[in-house]
């Protein structure tokens, strides 16, 4: 397996012919790495007390060249407590564009991973986050989002971010525009900090076969069987 660092391999990046699926689409909405202009499009019509209103106030300080005010809305969000991991990413994500950067064992804390399994059917994507929350995308268009509190979920959940931490401990955030879906016979594993994204990928076999990636794929399979049944179960009223 391979781990993608901040030296730029992007002359050998295997991103031709991603897999397509709806999921395609979908996993942009769950790294927090939107530009500030986007992410204030979502909010213009947002009480100011709503985290992502504190986007678009960050977005027309910076329109009005006043960038001490943009930061200073954007480190309210990270004061406000209980927010989705993804918000904290996104405010991090801006900051580090305005120069703004986390303390270094605080920036290379994962906040979450996002597993994806290229297949010639489309893109499978599970992702977990340190709030509990998970997501699951299948190449066939249907989703799990969950965001409930579950003994068995937040433990498998812990032991698949503990996995991502080990590769995020031997790595360096990738310095570069996030890559596209992986292309077809690809596994890539993203870790999300507040530092920035960190990533390795390989063929199924070469990431199963890891030490560190295997661990995570193994953990993210894991995962994503025990919220499919956990699902099923509660649709069947069991």
């Amino acid at each position: 397996m391979r781990y993608y660092s901040i030296k730029k391999e992007s002359s050998s990046f295997p991103s031709d012919q991603p897999a397509a699926s709806i999921s395609v689409d979908i996993r942009e909405v769950l790294f927090g790495d939107d530009p500030l202009e986007k992410v204030a499009s979502y909010a213009r019509d947002l009480p100011g007390d709503n985290p992502w209103a504190l986007f678009n106030t960050a977005s027309q300080r910076l329109a009005a060249g006043d960038t001490p005010g943009a930061i200073a809305a954007l480190k309210k969000i990270l004061q406000m407590k209980g927010l989705e991991a993804r918000i904290y990413l996104q405010a991090w994500h801006s900051l580090r564009a305005l120069g703004q950067m986390p303390t270094q064992s605080r920036a290379r804390e994962i906040q979450g991973i996002i597993v994806e399994v290229a297949l010639e059917r489309g893109l499978d994507i599970i992702a977990a986050f340190v709030d509990g929350s998970v997501r699951y995308f299948n190449y066939s268009g249907a989703a799990v989002v969950w965001d409930e509190k579950d003994e068995e979920i937040d433990r498998i959940v812990t032991e698949l971010l503990t996995a991502g931490q080990g590769i995020v401990d031997i790595s360096e955030p990738w310095d570069g525009p996030r890559p596209e879906a992986p292309s077809v016979g690809m596994v890539r594993l993203n870790l999300l900090t507040f530092g920035g994204l960190h990533f390795g990928q390989g063929t199924f076999s070469v990431v199963a076969q890891d030490g560190l990636g295997g661990l995570a794929l193994r953990g993210a399979f894991d995962l994503m069987q025990t919220l499919v049944a956990k699902v099923k179960a509660r649709n069947a009223g069991g």
